[in-house]
């Protein structure tokens, strides 16, 4: 994955601890499957505190022929389901982060303080393009993404797929171009994932929601140690 924030656990000889089923599930997708989900332990290097862990346990689904808004309400019906119904607001990231005239660093900053002062269970919609990781873009220019943030903790996050070969191409292109000033490592793009792409991925939506943060909220507790049998 070449994600500038994301950082794989290498295993010496064999390649790297998954991060996320999303390219797997999306190659599935292209080859004809139907909507898919994948739930279980998911790695990333150098996450621990008291909402992070280095293993993790990640629900990740996707939908044929759903929009990001369609997605959400499929979202808020499991959330319900877990924690029992609740009211939902919907605000803008610009809402949130007004001058978005900022470096990134400045602005992701800003984003974090103030998911942490949202109470309730909040969708955060209408990213700026720039963060639409694997998102299309809406008409405004801004990015087909959500998350969903209970009480100041981001549960989930997830896209209307960008569906053109050409433009992930050019995102992953960027994303190394960001590692390469960050001084991080580089990494191999996914051949396999672009070759499957270029077959055709369906119109979709998907998302990843983190199980053991909602289990943390579910159980009335601030951190994941009162809920994981082992951390590291």
């Amino acid at each position: 994955m070449t994600d500038p924030d994301v950082e794989g656990i290498n295993v010496p000889g064999y390649g790297y601890l998954q991060t996320s089923p999303e390219y797997f599930l999306k190659r599935l997708l292209a080859a004809g499957f139907p909507d898919c989900y994948q739930m279980g332990p998911n790695f990333r290097a150098d996450e621990q505190g008291r909402l992070h862990n280095q293993e993790f346990t990640l629900l990740e689904w996707y939908r044929r022929g759903f929009n990001h808004h369609q997605l959400m309400g499929e979202v808020r019906e499991l959330v319900d389901a877990v924690l029992g119904p609740a009211e939902y607001r919907t605000v803008e990231y610009g809402e949130l982060v007004r001058d978005l005239d900022r470096p990134r660093a400045e602005l992701d900053l800003a984003f974090a303080e103030a998911c942490e002062r949202l109470s309730g269970r909040v969708f955060v919609t209408a990213y700026p393009s720039d963060q639409a990781a694997l998102a299309r873009l809406n008409e405004d220019g801004s990015a087909a993404r959500f998350e969903l943030i209970i009480d100041g903790v981001e549960i989930a996050n997830g896209y209307w797929e960008l569906l053109d070969p050409d433009e992930h191409r050019a995102r992953f292109d960027a994303d190394l171009a960001v590692r390469a000033t960050r001084g991080l490592a580089d990494r191999d793009v996914d051949e396999a994932f672009l070759a499957a792409l270029d077959v055709g991925l369906p119109s979709c939506s998907g998302v990843a929601l983190g199980v053991d943060r909602l289990v943390m909220i579910a159980c009335g507790v601030s951190a994941l140690d009162d809920v994981m049998s082992f951390r590291n």
